[in-house]
């Protein structure tokens, strides 16, 4: 289909606010409209993303100039929809987390080709989520709202609260009412307001989408759902943080969780931009998405070989990853099956054994989600899905302080003695 472009409308934004953007681009038709807080198409109905002009023709002078920049994602302030002077405005500043080099876990688990690790915990709130909403901040500050929204499966319900916050902006989101505690109080301590929601995340996304369309919503920048396409490329941020903190080269694998499954959509999309403007060489790599077995509807939709995922109803310790209905698990398909890769799930038991693992190798404490992805990873390789002698990123995003439930009944004392040498000696322990 020729691509259409749709004329300005009067909420039409200067372009410079958005750096390199030009348009929000539909995925499915490829029809283009103005940049505005808009995320379906008006031809289609299909999700809308931000299309660029990106600087092409100097991949050296731009590779310096990233170096050069702070350390956050807004050193690649010149590929995302912000504004050049974004780092004087108030804001968190999160990513440029570390890689870690994980031996100990490549040895355990028969990794011959080098294993990193992807730590989105070091970011303000412990989450990736810091980076998809502070793009979505940005885009809010210049389309003049006031209030800062989501619904959330616990972490974006942070980030928001966070961000706005610091930026002064009033918040409202929107969560599940039975999610863990450790995330339930890090949303509710930033002073914003913080709303439970009998029932699953798909319902309170749903309840959301109905609050954007009334009155009531008028001037609130929901940050997944007016804003997403620009809280989506946040996420391209972790794709350019692993190639740079390589060297600049892209890894075989990369192991990603899938909860709505845009994170792994805008990874691939940051790779492929990564490899347009010359920054990586153009080599092939293979995507790996993890989902938890309570609720795995995009693995099950690769493994029986359709296109379309069906919703369920989540069961699962993985409360960060419990959407039952992914937006975007159609393009997780199309990415896991064009790179060579697939989409695989574990069960609750093999979460906190992979956490634990985790742990214990690296001395890095993951959440739930990071439970998961390093418990497909270790099954990917048993089921010999994944090539140990190939390079590979796992990602872990976000702090396992929020999810204890998970881990503490398995989890505790060694002993507990009298204060003596001889108590310490009758327990087994010197």
């Amino acid at each position: 289909m020729a691509v259409q472009t749709v004329a300005a409308t009067p909420d039409q934004t200067d372009v410079p606010a958005f750096g390199p953007a030009a348009a929000l681009s539909c995925r499915e038709c490829g029809t283009r409209f103005p940049l505005s807080p808009v995320f379906a198409c008006q031809e289609c109905f299909g999700p809308l993303e931000v299309a660029y002009d990106l600087p092409l023709g100097d991949p050296e002078g731009l590779r310096k100039k990233i170096e050069a920049g702070p350390t956050s994602i807004w050193r690649y302030a010149p590929l995302l929809p912000v504004p050049a002077d974004v780092t004087d405005k108030p804001n968190l500043h999160p990513g440029w987390t570390k890689l870690v080099k994980a031996d100990n876990l490549a040895r355990e688990l028969g990794i011959t080709g080098g294993l990193h690790v992807k730590d989105d915990s070091g970011n303000p709130t412990h989450s990736f989520k810091d980076r998809v909403v502070a793009i979505a901040l940005e885009a809010a500050r210049t389309f003049g709202l006031t209030t800062l929204s989501c619904s959330s499966t616990g972490n974006l319900a942070g980030a928001v609260g966070a961000a706005a916050a610091r930026a002064g902006f009033r918040s409202c989101v929107f969560i599940p009412h039975d999610l863990e505690q450790g995330k339930v109080v890090m949303a509710a301590v930033y002073g914003g307001e913080l709303v439970g929601i009998e029932g699953s995340y798909d319902d309170v996304n749903r309840f959301c989408s109905e609050l954007i369309g009334d009155p009531v919503g008028e001037g609130w920048g929901f940050v997944n759902v007016n804003l997403r396409p620009y809280y989506g490329e946040g996420s391209k941020t972790l794709a350019y943080e692993i190639c740079e903190q390589l060297g600049w080269r892209i890894p075989d694998n990369l192991v990603i969780p899938i909860a709505s499954g845009s994170q792994l959509t805008k990874i691939d999309k940051g790779l492929q931009e990564l490899i347009k403007l010359g920054l990586v060489e153009d080599k092939p790599y293979k995507i790996y998405g993890a989902q938890a077995e309570g609720c795995s509807p995009v693995s099950a939709a690769y493994k029986a070989g359709h296109d379309v995922v069906r919703p369920v109803k989540p069961d699962t310790i993985a409360k960060s990853l419990a959407i039952g209905n992914p937006a975007d698990g159609p393009y997780v398909l199309d990415i896991a099956r064009r790179t060579g890769g697939a989409v695989e799930d574990v069960n609750d038991e093999q979460i906190v054994d992979a956490i634990k693992l985790l742990a214990r190798t690296e001395g890095i404490f993951a959440e739930t989600a990071g439970g998961v992805t390093v418990g497909v990873l270790k099954k990917l390789i048993e089921t010999g899905q994944l090539d140990p002698a190939a390079e590979t990123v796992v990602l872990n995003t976000g702090d396992g302080l929020k999810t204890l439930d998970a881990v503490a009944p398995t989890t505790g004392p060694t002993a507990i003695i009298r204060p003596t040498l001889d108590a310490f000696r009758e327990a087994g322990l010197a």
